[in-house]
This record gives C-alpha cells, structure tokens and sequence, in this order.
C-alpha cells in the first residue's frame, strides 16, 4: 500500500479535522493510505520538554516518515498570514532531508484554517508551497471543475483546503470545506499513483 503523509499543527482541532477529510479523500484511491503525523508545539523559552508522544491525536512525525511516504499534505493554521511557528520550526530543521533529496518529485498538497474569512488563508498556503517547492516537490491544488470550490461561502481555494472557524472558533468544517478537503486528498492520491505506477 502506497502511503501520503498528511502532516499538521493544530490548536485549535480546526486543522486536524480538516487533515482527517484529507486522509478520507486519500483513502478513496485504491491502493492509497494516509499516514497522519503532527509537529510538535514549539516555545520561545522551554521549561519542560514536550511528552515524546502526543497525549491525543497524531503521533509526532519522524525522518522516516518523510522517506517512507509516496506524497505530502502540510497543514497549518494561520497565523498574520503566515504558517504557524511550530510548522516552519519543522520546515526549517529539514536540511538533512533537503541535501538529500528525500522529497524531490513526491506530490505534496497545503490545507490551512482561518478564524476570520479574510484571516489570510491563500497567502499562508503560498508560504508553505514555497519551502515545498525549494525540496522539488510537485505541487498540486484544487481545480475549478470542483463544484464546491465555485459555491462555497466561507473556506476552500485553488492553492489548496481551507476552513474558517468564524468568531466562535468552530472547528467543524462546513459541508462545502469537507467535499474539498476530500477532493484535494483525492487529487493527490490519484497523482501518487500514477506516479507510483
């Protein structure tokens, strides 16, 4: 079974409840799997080492993961427009994986969640396909023939998944966020495999 790492941070469970509608879309391929993996927080002074496993959740992403896995969905909330801190602490400690080429020509694909509907959902997925991109990944989107990426009203764009929690901080995803979730996780799915073929 040809698997896709679907890797995230999340606070908030907005991000890691979109990553789970990517991995359903993965799953949909035949011959396809998701693997779920998230980073662990970061903090400008630690007092206290994080727990080498999650409490909850995705177990934290390994090395090997990388190696071992056919395709990449990265997830991250927004922060100012941005990639969340603990996402690029993680970006930024790949040079091992960049030297040696362990992601050049794997498909990858971004997912994000915005508190605000304007929050910057397409600038942070820019900012994660660029250091994806600098390790030779094959980005993918989502296309306009995706029904619901022409009718949604709140998340969802061509640069990849998106979600808005709104003021309330929901973190489920709208039916419209969900459909493209699984679109996306599908459209990387098919590419790995084809890749894979």
């Amino acid at each position: 079974m040809t698997e896709i790492l679907v890797l995230y941070y999340s606070r908030g469970g907005s991000v890691a409840r979109l990553a789970r509608q990517i991995a359903r879309g993965i799953g949909e391929v035949e011959g396809v799997s998701a693997r779920i993996r998230t980073v662990p927080p970061v903090a400008a002074v630690t007092q206290t080492a994080a727990p080498p496993v999650p409490e909850d959740g995705a177990p934290y992403v390994e090395a090997r993961d990388l190696v071992e896995c056919a395709g990449l969905a990265l997830g991250s909330p927004t922060r100012f427009g941005n990639m969340a801190a603990p996402v690029k602490h993680w970006l930024d400690g790949l040079v091992a994986e960049w030297a040696s080429g362990t992601l050049v020509g794997k498909p990858a694909a971004v997912f994000t969640s915005t508190a605000s509907m304007h929050g910057g959902q397409e600038s942070t997925l820019l900012t994660m396909m660029v250091p994806l991109l600098h390790h030779g990944c094959v980005l993918l989107g989502i296309p306009y023939t995706e029904p619901a990426l022409s009718s949604t009203r709140s998340g969802g764009t061509p640069y990849g998944a998106s979600h808005v929690a709104g003021s309330d901080d929901d973190p489920q995803p709208s039916d419209e966020e969900a459909q493209l979730a699984r679109a996306l996780g599908r459209r990387l799915a098919a590419l790995v495999a084809k890749v894979a073929a």
